[in-house]
């Protein structure tokens, strides 16, 4: 593949944490536990995270601190950080829960952390023509609608928040020539395969989730 997954896990792992006292280890801890609360499809509360990971509220607290653009409804609590249950385009299901993601890589990602399937449909910017395939964290991609379908990846510069300066830029296409403008508008990014981007996607899951030196 035609990216440095080394350099686009740190450059994430910097970009997600990039709350000023943000405390980089929460990753390891908080954030798979979030995803999987957020995966059962109601919101998340501090106190169902100190539960399920056996920290205290306070440090629970700071930690969701640390992690840039989470959503929260009026209560406070979480109702989104990459997986969310505000409507997105790309549209997520795990054992028969609609949800949502903030960007096609996601959809990638998501299924290695939640070690559970899912079905994804998710739009071509511009024409709408839809892409779905169904991903497997064991078994990758077993099924996908085009087949010339591919992600586009830009590197985040790290001077925002992960969901501006990465999310909004990743997208399925349903053909690579149909993601030739974004390309050209975009100098610095790049696009795979589906099945080189969910490759891309465990590697990422892995290095985030394990807090690697450099990444997070």
């Amino acid at each position: 593949m035609s990216i440095d997954a080394d350099h686009l896990a740190a450059k994430l792992g910097e970009t997600i944490s990039s709350n000023p006292g943000a405390d980089g280890a929460a990753m390891s801890w908080l954030w798979p536990a979030l995803l999987r609360e957020l995966a059962r499809g109601r919101p998340v509360t501090v106190e169902d995270l100190a539960r399920v990971t056996g920290r205290g509220v306070a440090e629970v607290r700071d930690g969701l601190g640390g992690l840039s653009d989470t959503e929260y409804d009026e209560t406070g609590a979480v109702l989104g950080h990459g997986i969310t249950l505000r409507e997105t385009p790309h549209r997520f299901t795990v054992d028969g829960q609609v949800l949502y993601t903030w960007c096609a890589l996601d959809t990638l990602i998501f299924p290695t952390v939640l070690d559970r399937p899912a079905h994804v449909v998710s739009p071509t910017p511009g024409s709408g023509e839809p892409v779905t395939l169904s991903v497997d964290p064991v078994a990758g991609v077993t099924a996908l609608d085009p087949v010339t379908a591919v992600v586009s990846v830009l590197v985040p510069d790290g001077g925002s928040g992960v969901r501006a300066s990465f999310c909004d830029q990743v997208h399925f296409f349903a053909t690579p020539a149909a993601a030739q403008d974004w390309l050209a508008e975009h100098p610095g990014g790049t696009v795979l395969g589906v099945a080189d981007a969910f490759d891309l996607g465990r590697r990422l899951a892995h290095d985030l989730v394990a807090g690697r030196p450099g990444c997070c």
